[in-house]
C-alpha cells in the first residue's frame, strides 16, 4: 500500500499538477521512508480530498508529487463522536488514537467527576493540541481522507447540553440494553466514556434525565482506553461500514 501524507496544497491539486511536500512532511518521507523517484504515493487535506500520485523528487526539505488522479469524499453522514474522559498517563490517548484508527468522526475531551487529569488554563489548550498531533497521525496512518476534528474540552454540563439534541449514549457496564441491540436512526452518535473511577452516578442521572441512553458493552468491564475503541467497533457493523 501506498504511503500516505498530509498536505494543505492537496486541496486544489489536479490530476498532471505537482505538490509540494515541505517541512515534516517532507522529512519523514525522504529521510523516515526513504521514498524513491517513481514511488506511489497519496496526499489528502484532510477535509475529504484524496490524491493519488508518484514521486517526481525526494529531498530532506522538499518532496514533490506527480498527481495521477483525485476524488473527493464525502463527510460522514451519520457521524460517530467519542466523548472521551480524562484519565491518568497515556489511557485517555490510546482511545483517542485507536479510535481515529477505526473511523471516528469526532472526540471531545471530557473533564469528567472522577477524572484524575485536570484541563484548566494553559494545560486545556495544550492537551487539545496534543489529542490533535494524535488524532492527525492516526489518520495518515489509517489512511483516512477526513481527519477527525479535536473540539476543546466540555464539562458534564455540556454533555447534558448535547444530550438535548444529539442521541448521546453512555457506555455503562450496568446497562440493561447491549449496544448491539440499540435500534439505530439518522442522528450522530455520541459515545460516552468514563475515567479510570468510571461515571459517577450523579453524572449518569444528569445525563439521563436529559435524554441520553445507557448501553452495555459485553459482560466485562472494560478500560478507558479500550471502552471506546470497541464501541466504535460494533457500530462500524451495525452501520455498514465493516
Amino acid at each position: 500500500m501506498a504511503l500516505h501524507f498530509v498536505t494543505h496544497d492537496a486541496t486544489a491539486a489536479t490530476a498532471g499538477s505537482v505538490v509540494a511536500l515541505t517541512g515534516a512532511e517532507a522529512k519523514h518521507a525522504a529521510v523516515v521512508r526513504r521514498v524513491r523517484i517513481g514511488e506511489p504515493i497519496t496526499l489528502g487535506d484532510g477535509a475529504g480530498t484524496w490524491l493519488e500520485g508518484e514521486v517526481a523528487s525526494a529531498a530532506p526539505g522538499l518532496v514533490e508529487v506527480r498527481i495521477l488522479s483525485r476524488r473527493q469524499d464525502p463527510r460522514p453522514d451519520p457521524r460517530i463522536l467519542l466523548v472521551q474522559a480524562l484519565a491518568k498517563g497515556d489511557r485517555d490517548e490510546l482511545a483517542v488514537q485507536a479510535a481515529c484508527e477505526l473511523g471516528v468522526d469526532e472526540i471531545v475531551p471530557w473533564q469528567a467527576a472522577r477524572s484524575v487529569s485536570r484541563w484548566e488554563g494553559a494545560k486545556a489548550a495544550k492537551g487539545r493540541e496534543r489529542w490533535s498531533t494524535i488524532v492527525r497521525e492516526a489518520a495518515k496512518q489509517a489512511h483516512r481522507s477526513w481527519i477527525p476534528e479535536v473540539a476543546g474540552v466540555e464539562t458534564t454540563a455540556d454533555l447534558v447540553r448535547r444530550a438535548a439534541t444529539q442521541r448521546v449514549l453512555i457506555l455503562d457496564p450496568t446497562a440493561p440494553a447491549a449496544l448491539s441491540a440499540l435500534v439505530q436512526d439518522e442522528r450522530d452518535l455520541v459515545l460516552v466514556v468514563g475515567p479510570e473511577g468510571g461515571i459517577a452516578p450523579e453524572e449518569i442521572e444528569r445525563l439521563v434525565a436529559a435524554g441520553a441512553e445507557r448501553v452495555l458493552l459485553g459482560d466485562t468491564v472494560l478500560r478507558t482506553s479500550t471502552a471506546g475503541p470497541a464501541a466504535i467497533a460494533v457500530l462500524n457493523v451495525a452501520r455498514g461500514r465493516w
